[in-house]
């Protein structure tokens, strides 16, 4: 077809992420890039600065397979399934290595990327009045508002070398439709030198076309469209799957022990050639849990001029 940009997963990877990069892996809850993470660790990847609103399961995941040095976060924490264990031995304990960390709020994060994406020197912000952070981070910054109204906060832009983000769909060309909780995907992926989207389904231009405002990322914005049925495992992607909370609980005791965690990368990551034998291994039953029944949203008429 003129103009996709198709490809799989391993030459996405392969092509775009190098060692020493600046990498943003963004879903807020919901469609976290999961299989694209993984595929940073099958290819080896190092010396990654890691950028992620609420830094979750993957991030220790990352951390474990020696991806990443350096984390550029908010909110540290596996959902509601506990600490993440590796975080917490680099952080804490510099084991087996320190981990250079950049703490920032959600809204911190956010306004990074919007400034990105913008191309501004900074964005203000009032949610840092009366929070430990400014202290903690240097790079939060108070200024006086030209306006006379006081100290604003400020933090700087986030230009990710890579945006990744898993969606539900995206026509061949790269635009890219997703629905349910939202979280910096656009303004990350406009902050980023190149950006990968990850999918569900590849669908039909007229399909995206019929209903154009769920296309949240455009074609112009984005380098590779890569589809990967299952790709947020164990977070979920809206009308497709369910979030594998049984997994969630079961990594604390995983990540506790460093071992254990070691030994569950060699098995389900190195030990598979791509998301597919991924899910495989998985096993049908447990995928099977995890299926939703439909539920559409209702549909809209857009019009058409009257020829």
């Amino acid at each position: 077809m003129s103009g996709s940009k198709v490809t799989t997963l391993r030459d996405a990877v392969a092509a775009y992420v190098r060692d020493g990069m600046t990498v943003a892996l963004e879903g807020f809850g919901h469609l976290i890039p999961f299989a694209a993470g993984h595929e940073i660790i099958r290819q080896r990847r190092r010396g990654l600065t890691m950028c992620r609103m609420t830094p979750d399961i993957l991030t220790d995941q990352l951390l474990i397979a020696g991806c990443v040095d350096r984390l550029v976060a908010s909110f540290f924490a596996s959902g509601s399934a506990g600490s993440l264990h590796e975080i917490r031995r680099r952080v804490e304990h510099h084991d087996p290595e320190p981990l250079e960390t950049e703490e920032y709020s959600h809204y911190g994060m956010y306004c990074r990327y919007e400034a990105g994406a913008k191309r501004l020197p900074f964005q203000p912000l009032l949610s840092y009045v009366g929070s430990d952070l400014p202290a903690l981070n240097p790079r939060i910054k108070a200024v006086e508002s030209p306006y006379g109204e006081g100290k604003v906060y400020v933090v700087p832009p986030l230009n990710p070398d890579v945006t990744i983000v898993h969606a539900q769909r995206a026509d061949a060309r790269g635009n890219v439709q997703l629905w349910g909780i939202t979280g910096a995907q656009a303004p990350a992926a406009y902050a980023a030198t190149t950006v990968i989207v990850t999918v569900e389904e590849i669908v039909d231009t007229n399909v995206v076309r019929a209903d154009p405002n769920r296309t949240l990322i455009p074609a112009h914005a984005v380098d590779a469209v890569v589809p990967v049925p299952g790709g947020a495992h164990p977070s979920y992607a809206q009308g497709c799957y369910d979030r594998d909370s049984a997994f969630y609980r079961e990594w604390t005791p995983i990540s506790r022990d460093r071992e254990a965690a070691v030994a569950w990368i060699d098995e389900w990551i190195h030990g598979t050639a791509g998301h597919e034998e991924y899910l495989a291994k998985l096993g049908r039953q447990r995928w099977a849990g995890l299926q939703v029944t439909p539920a559409p949203s209702g549909s809209v008429s857009y019009g058409r001029r009257k020829a």
